[in-house]
Order: C-alpha cells, then structure tokens, then sequence
C-alpha cells in the first residue's frame, strides 16, 4: 500500500507526487486524463510566473507565492529528466495613447497589492524611445510603457510532459485514463485530492472561470519577453514561447462553458493582437482553445485537512503555474507532518500551521481555524 495517493494529475498534483516521491515516500497517482496533460487546465495557459504584473487584479497574498515561487522554478526545473523553455527577460507593459488613462490606474493597484520590495525592484518607466530599445519589434508604435524586468514564463506543456517523465523517475505508480473519485476506497494511508474542478462534487464552493487562448506561429516578428497591453475593455497578453509561437489571451468569463472559443472571442483577441503588432496579421492560427480554471469565493487557493487521511487542494485560479511550487511545497509539508505524526488532531494541526510560511492557505475541516 503506498504513502500517499494523489487523485488529479493536473499541474499541481503532479508536483505534489513529485515532491512527495523525492522526500522518498512511496506515491500513487490517479489522472483520467493523459500523460500529456491535455485534459487539464493547465494544458491552455501562457504560464507566465509575472506576479508584479498580476497584482493588477489580484491581492498580497497571491503575488508574494507568486513571488516565492518564481524563485523555486528554476531549481524545479533543473532536477527533471527533459529540458524546459524558462526564460526571465521580464514583462513590458504598454498601451495605446487613447488608453493612457489605464496606466495610473494599473500603477496604483500595483503598488498596493505587490510587496513594496518587489515593485521597488521590479518597476521601470520607459519613454517611448525606451520602449522601442527594450522591444525593437514593437518600433515606435507606444508612446510609453513599463518593463517589470523580474519577471518569467515557461512553456507549459513542455513542464507537463517534463514532470510525467519525472514521475516515472523518481518510480510514482500512475495510473493514467483512470477516473477515481477522491473519497473512494483508495488503498493509501493519505488520499490528497487535486482534481480542479473534478473536485466539485464534493467542494461545491468550486466554480470555474473560463479562459481563452490563441496559439500562432509568427516569424519574422521577434518578442523577447511577454508583453501586456493594457485596455479599459480587452487586456491583452502575448507570450513568445519557443520556435516564433505565441500564446495570446485575454479573456475571462465566469461559468464553466467548455464549449469552444465564439467568434466574437476570437476576432477581439486577434485583433487586440494586431494593433499591438501588425505582423500577427500574418500568423497562422495553430490553435484557439478554451478551459475552466478552478476557483474558489475568495479566488484564494486552498489546502485543507479532514481531520482524517483526507487533503484537497485546490482554487489556483487563473494563477496556476505562478503559485504551483509555492502551495504543492505546503501540501508536501502538510502530508509527511501527517504521514510522520507531528499532526493528528486539530489542535496539532493548528500548532503546525501556525508555523508554516503560509498559514492563510491551511485549514482543517473540523478546527476553528477553517478559512
């Protein structure tokens, strides 16, 4: 029987078999969908690590994790068996002159839900001149513009498959195209529940907010780092990943529509895309794709206890790859104090929690301290 099974294979469950698997636990994995991870959210996402830039829209606590975690990646990334685009050129951020009106508006969320240090260090004003010396591909096209210089991406499928070879390495039992519920007879002394929205049955707090995404190849255009248009209506993003591809998005919607991207969506994206350089006129469209991305009321994510031998973790939202290390780190933690006996009742647990680096994200189902 082993340690520990993990119930979803998505990004977040497949690190956590992974890092319960190299502390040596033994570690069995349940995943409905593929190897590749196509059924997952994280399979439609431009994984940009850009916590600064994210503070636009989200609070302290996500884009310190974020913050921590982009820290984590790189020695993450060095320890799996296949190679992984990561690349920490930063993130421009501009804006069309009718839209100035955006950018105070943007710096000011900035400076209030980043850590000071992180938007001291991580925050540079640029003429337009600049703009055009930081990104020669956009020319002269912005009047203005910031580069938040700290920040990364990675490709996120490239991540995927590098951490099914990890598993296989560090010898965690998969079990690929098998569909388990998490509260069924799994034979394992703890059952951690990562399944997203999978999960809602018994979470039934989860609600998905749909994303959407364009993947194109574009030679000839040459983006160095991920760059951010800001709008009053359409935010835009444009990730280059590896080989002239770009992943462009901006849409969020709440529902858990998994139909395919409208119309309407796609003409909107890539002509958001076009103003921001007219070469994507001449791209190819590889893909346009839509998922759900789970997320709980406080768009907080979540790791709580039953009492018992039961985790779920859940509710990364539409910040998966930015927080992923940071919040599997605390879910490993968590399961060998439980696995080890230092946590076996609620009083204990909250002990433990209390000296964790991230207590917000803990809670136990039957102790006064659930979130």
């Amino acid at each position: 029987m082993p340690d520990v099974a993990v119930v979803g294979g998505g990004l977040c469950g497949r690190l956590v078999a992974w890092m319960l698997a190299g502390a040596g636990h033994s570690v069995a994995l349940y995943e409905r969908g593929d190897a590749a991870g196509t059924q997952s959210a994280a399979w439609v996402a431009a994984a940009m690590l850009a916590p600064l830039a994210e503070a636009a829209s989200a609070e302290l606590l996500i884009t310190e994790l974020g913050a921590a975690s982009l820290e984590r990646w790189p020695g993450l990334l060095s320890e799996l068996p296949e190679p992984v685009f990561f690349q920490r050129n930063g993130t421009l951020v501009v804006w069309h002159a009718g839209d100035r009106a955006e950018a105070p508006l943007f710096e000011r969320r900035l400076r209030a839900n980043a850590p000071a240090a992180l938007f001291d260090d991580g925050f540079v004003k640029l003429s337009g001149a600049q703009v055009a010396m930081a990104e020669p591909a956009l020319g002269t096209r912005f009047p203005q513009g910031w580069l938040l210089p700290n920040e990364g991406q990675l490709d996120n499928r490239q991540v995927l498959k590098a951490l099914a070879g990890g598993l296989a390495e560090r010898r965690v039992e998969t079990h690929w195209h098998t569909a388990v519920a998490a509260d069924s007879e799994i034979r394992a002394r703890l059952v951690i529940d990562c399944r997203g929205l999978g999960a809602k049955p018994a979470w039934p707090a989860l609600r998905g907010i749909r994303g959407e995404v364009a993947r194109v190849h574009a030679p000839g255009i040459g983006l160095t780092r991920p760059v951010r248009l800001l709008h009053p209506r359409y935010p835009l993003y444009i990730a280059p990943k590896q080989d002239n591809h770009y992943v462009i998005g901006a849409t969020e919607v709440e529902g858990e529509d998994m139909s395919p991207m409208s119309v309407r969506s796609a003409l909107e994206l890539l002509s958001a895309a076009f103003a921001v350089h007219p070469g994507f006129g001449e791209a190819r469209i590889l893909e346009l794709n839509s998922q759900c991305r789970p997320t709980l009321p406080d768009h907080r994510p979540a790791i709580v206890w039953d009492g018992a031998r039961s985790l779920r973790v859940n509710g990364l939202y539409r910040h998966g790859f930015m927080i992923a290390p940071e919040v599997a780190d605390t879910a490993r933690a968590l399961a060998e104090a439980l696995l080890g006996g230092a946590v076996t009742t609620p009083d204990s647990f909250d002990d433990w929690r209390s000296h964790t680096r991230w207590p917000a994200l803990l809670s136990c189902e039957h102790a006064a301290t659930v979130l």
